[in-house]
């Protein structure tokens, strides 16, 4: 399974292809930044929080760089899917390409490869982003304009969605700890920030480095949203290799780790890791 290689065709699942980047392509957002200490763990590696602040700003800049942001102005995503190739490290200089990868009338998925230009690190991550109205709160219809501009990077014009996680149970689980939600962790829509999400994933890995030895997948399905007051839990499954097809066929022979954020035993979101 690669993400650099060309993919084949239109994919879904958790094992799926990524889209490669179109470049050079006139309608691929491209921008540089250098890395920067708060983006880094102890060892330097960018972490996945702070990749994925960045993959925000990226989609915030792209949008008022095509003049859609006063049209445009709320998204929630779905999901992220973010595969770690080579670790970007301290004082490197990123670049980010986005582009999108699939559309409907009220949703797309879009890409953004990250490659630290001097240490040849990358990252590599696709969201599902659905349109929201500002009265009804609800999936909104994406103006003809922007969907055409959109659809200058990719033939799906039909992405449907479709939930790749289940919420695993307490009786079973491996572990189950509490997480704090600081009054920081609450963004500007008043819930706990996409980010923060990828903080508990970097928690995780801190007491699991093997999964840091090689490329690693991991993907964050939302369910609700998580509010300041809410008693957080996550809820730690480790399914070993031979049980895993439940994820696809083509995940089978690998292990998967499972996270599960709940609030009492309402499921707020799902976090799946694996090697690559």
């Amino acid at each position: 399974m690669s993400t650099t290689g060309q993919a084949r065709g239109f994919q879904t699942g958790l094992g799926k292809v990524m889209m490669p980047v179109p470049d050079p392509h006139p309608d691929v957002f491209d921008v540089q930044w250098p890395l920067r200490v708060a983006d880094v763990d102890r060892g330097g590696r960018l972490k996945f929080d702070a990749a994925t602040r960045h993959i925000q700003d990226i989609g915030s800049d792209q949008l008022r760089e095509m003049g859609f942001e006063e049209t445009h102005p709320l998204w929630i995503v779905r999901r992220t899917m973010i595969d770690l190739i080579r670790p970007i490290e301290f004082k490197d200089m990123l670049r980010l390409r986005r582009w999108c990868s699939g559309t409907s009338n009220r949703w797309c998925e879009m890409r953004v490869r990250v490659d630290g230009l001097r240490g040849g690190g990358l990252m590599e991550s696709e969201a599902f982003w659905i349109n929201i109205n500002r009265e009804t709160q609800g999936p909104a219809r994406i103006s003809d304009d922007f969907l055409e501009g959109l659809q200058r990077t990719t033939e799906v014009d039909r992405l449907r969605w479709k939930a790749y996680l289940k919420a695993g149970a307490r009786d079973d689980a491996v572990a189950v700890r509490r997480y704090p939600v600081r009054v920081s962790d609450i963004d500007i829509f008043d819930h706990m920030n996409n980010s923060v999400y990828w903080s508990v994933v970097e928690d995780y890995l801190a007491g699991h480095p093997d999964l840091l030895a090689g490329p690693l997948r991991v993907t964050i399905e939302h369910d609700l949203p998580v509010a300041l007051g809410d008693e957080l839990e996550i809820i730690t499954h480790v399914h070993p290799a031979g049980s895993t097809d439940r994820f696809g066929p083509d995940l089978a022979d690998r292990t998967v780790t499972t996270l599960t954020y709940v609030v009492g035993d309402t499921t707020k979101a799902v976090a799946s890791l694996f090697a690559l």
